[in-house]
């Protein structure tokens, strides 16, 4: 039975980096802007790994503006950062070894207050069973897009029939439900090669998706009418069931909250005056970098397409 004398709460839990750190506070202003008298937010944040100093400052301002949603930093940790193993199965170990920071956070948030749903980032598959021991309900947070999602759905199905590395099947054209063909070098490179552990992570990640409560996507049907069908028609998950799937888009930051010139009036102008259609939109999250080279032959490559 409820405690009806502790206040409801969600907890969230982000990634490392501070691209997943402010795509959790957009969730959870759009969680209080709706239910702004019943939750309380936590945003769970480790310590250590991909953290800049542009972190501190921005937790500083939300805390600030939106006094619902508190932050708790896990303890610093290190994590063996051996060149020959990858960026992301170094960043998997580091947050596998915040398990036990997860477990005690859930503890004592629960001490005070009934933990109604916890939502943890897309590489934080770890705290998962964390979260299920404890009884409570468990949900990703997708940010990168429904097309992206029915490929991880589906990418258990393809791992277990090759025992090939992507990275070699030079002429393999993958198929995945709503989404047109991929050559198999040109998936995302943690599943490229079988012998990195960064590629069982992912194995692991994505067969567990299915395994929580629901998964909420940042993009809406006008953007992914496709994937999104292909979701909800449960076909992206061929030997179980899709979990709900929630399309809350579009989730963006708020100008300035990083403390950043976005350019936004400028952008949204620019675009206004564009012919219906005539634009493609390219995302490569907060950390994508690229050359006046690569961003010139990725625009002839575009233009190529038709």
């Amino acid at each position: 039975m409820a405690d009806r004398s502790k206040k409801d709460a969600i907890v969230l839990y982000a990634a490392p980096g501070i691209g997943h750190v402010v795509s959790m506070v957009e969730l959870g202003k759009l969680i209080l802007s709706h239910f702004s008298n019943r939750f309380s937010i936590t945003i769970l944040l480790t310590t250590g790994r991909l953290d800049t100093p542009a972190l501190l400052p921005y937790i500083r301002r939300i805390s600030h503006s939106h006094p619902s949603i508190s932050f708790r930093r896990f303890p610093l940790l290190q994590v063996d950062t051996t060149p020959t193993r990858s960026a992301a199965a170094i960043t998997f170990d580091f947050i596998l070894l915040n398990r036990p920071n997860v477990a005690q956070a859930l503890l004592d948030i629960s001490e005070s207050s009934a933990v109604r749903a916890f939502v943890i980032d897309i590489f934080c598959t770890s705290a998962l069973d964390v979260a299920n021991d404890m009884g409570i309900p468990t949900y990703y947070f997708f940010t990168s897009g429904a097309a992206v999602l029915s490929a991880f759905l589906y990418f258990p199905k393809i791992h277990s029939h090759t025992t090939t590395s992507f990275k070699d099947m030079h002429d393999v054209v993958l198929e995945f439900p709503g989404m047109p063909p991929l050559n198999a070098p040109h998936m995302p490179e943690p599943m490229l090669d079988r012998d990195d552990p960064g590629y069982w992570d992912l194995v692991y990640f994505c067969s567990h998706l299915p395994k929580s409560n629901g998964i909420i996507v940042n993009t809406f049907d006008g953007l992914e009418p496709i994937p999104i069908k292909a979701l909800a028609d449960g076909v992206c998950v061929p030997e179980g069931l899709t979990p709900p799937v929630y399309c809350i888009g579009p989730l963006i930051d708020e100008a300035g909250d990083k403390g950043e010139s976005t350019g936004l009036v400028e952008c949204l102008s620019w675009l206004d005056t564009q012919p219906s259609g005539s634009v493609v939109f390219l995302c490569f999250g907060s950390r994508g970098s690229f050359s006046a080279v690569q961003v010139r032959e990725i625009a002839d490559g575009l233009e190529r397409s038709g």
